[in-house]
């Protein structure tokens, strides 16, 4: 088995504070460099905006929002070691009204109207399923989800990457990062 590094928090409130990893190869693990350039690219419009980490695993994406001044942010985990990964890596950061976890299946949640409406989703399941081209699809068809401008961001292995026909997303931008593929996507204008 091969030992991952700690995932950590590289800016904002809780910067430089490190994370419990999820053991084995249940999770996908977004690498320091991928989840910089990630926030790079989203900028300072983090700031105040409302984020959904789909497929949480240790919640360092959504917590890398938080860190960064993300106003909510709700976690989405059904299995149960990553559940209660990411549990305790929500209570290291000492915040508590800024987020909420779920423990449920992203597919289904993502087929709920919600409470809140996202500014970012974040999709980053298991591999080699094809389960981000149906996350993907589901929001798309419940557009209730997501704000007037917002941005659904895909973590994939380059090998998954296939079109995906949409009616409420277009596909703005794509980052190859070695073994990982980000994808993104923007609401066209309501």
């Amino acid at each position: 088995m091969v030992k991952r590094t700690a995932p950590r928090i590289i800016s904002g409130y809780l910067k430089g504070l490190r994370l419990k990893s999820i053991p084995g190869n249940q999770t996908r693990p977004i690498t320091d460099r991928v989840k910089e350039n990630l926030f790079n690219i989203i900028g300072g419009d983090i700031k105040d905006s409302f984020f959904l980490d789909a497929f949480a695993g240790t919640g360092s994406v959504g917590i890398e929002a938080l860190s960064r001044g993300a106003q909510y942010i709700l976690f989405i985990e059904k299995n149960h070691k990553p559940f209660l990964t990411l549990s305790e890596n929500l209570t290291s950061t000492g915040m508590k009204k800024c987020y909420q976890l779920i423990k449920t299946d992203a597919l289904s949640f993502l087929k709920k109207i919600p409470e809140n409406k996202f500014d970012y989703i974040f999709i980053a399941p298991p591999q080699y399923f094809g389960t981000w081209k149906l996350a993907l699809s589901t929001i798309d068809k419940n557009c209730n989800i997501a704000s007037s401008d917002c941005w659904i961001i895909v973590q994939i292995d380059p090998i998954e990457d296939e079109d995906v026909e949409l009616n409420n997303f277009i596909e703005i931008d794509r980052r190859k990062y070695g073994s990982t593929l980000l994808l993104f996507f923007q609401r066209i204008s309501i």
